[in-house]
């Protein structure tokens, strides 16, 4: 079989299924246990390169398989995921779309610009980079876990508006090179408790229900120019 099989990858192959999972529930409308998918993804994704460089005895080739799969995998997770999660909460019509694609492109670039780099690098350092260049994919598990949790504040257009907004601010940032500090375990600990409280916030009190416009329309148009000129 072609490809490379050991415990380095298996992390990553969990969060690909684990946001297929998360895909499937959303599309069902159990819009609480895919943010949660989300959530347990970024997980993952967060020790799956720790897992990796604990095998001492990589090959380049082992290398190279690892850098290209973790990008893969989190062009589903972390690209396109989210954005579905945001199309069914009502990020639709012809600006939902327009934020949407601006979303996804903007990771895709991100992704495919860090095998490039990493490809680089790893040919000349060992151990893990000390900084991302620009805002990492994985963030979004944490920004829309922490939105989601702010809907049951916010009326249902605010909500919507929240969702358009951080769709293109953090898809923006995937590409604008800043150099963004790795957090050390104790950052991320206290990202794993934030969202884990989010989440549990999110069960206990989110009754959020998308709104179920005609496929061209976009709830923050109608509320603007009023759904009877449309």
């Amino acid at each position: 079989m072609i490809g490379f099989y050991d415990y380095t990858v298996v992390l990553t192959y969990i969060s690909l299924m684990i946001s297929v999972t998360g895909m499937t529930q959303a599309i069902h409308g159990r819009f609480k246990t895919a943010v949660f998918c989300l959530a347990a993804s970024g997980l993952c994704d967060m020790f799956d390169g720790k897992i990796a460089r604990t095998k001492k005895n990589r090959t380049e080739d082992e290398k190279a398989f690892g850098v290209q799969i973790d990008s893969l995998c989190d062009v589903v997770c972390f690209g396109a995921f989210p954005a579905l999660i945001c199309y069914l909460l009502g990020v639709r019509g012809s600006l939902g779309l327009a934020v949407i694609f601006l979303y996804c492109t903007c990771s895709v670039i991100r992704l495919a610009y860090f095998n490039v780099l990493e490809g680089k690098r790893q040919q000349t350092e060992d151990g893990a980079n000390k900084y991302y260049h620009g805002l990492p994919i994985t963030s979004m598990a944490v920004i829309l876990p922490l939105v989601f949790m702010v809907g049951f504040l916010v009326s249902d257009f605010t909500f919507v508006v929240m969702l358009h907004v951080a769709l293109v601010v953090v898809g923006i940032l995937f590409i604008v090179d800043f150099p963004f500090r790795k957090p050390k375990n104790s950052t991320l600990a206290l990202l794993v408790a934030l969202v884990a409280a989010c989440l549990l916030a999110i069960v206990i009190y989110s009754t959020y229900r998308p709104p179920t416009p005609k496929e061209d329309s976009n709830p923050i148009i109608e509320e603007i120019l009023g759904e009877d000129i449309l």
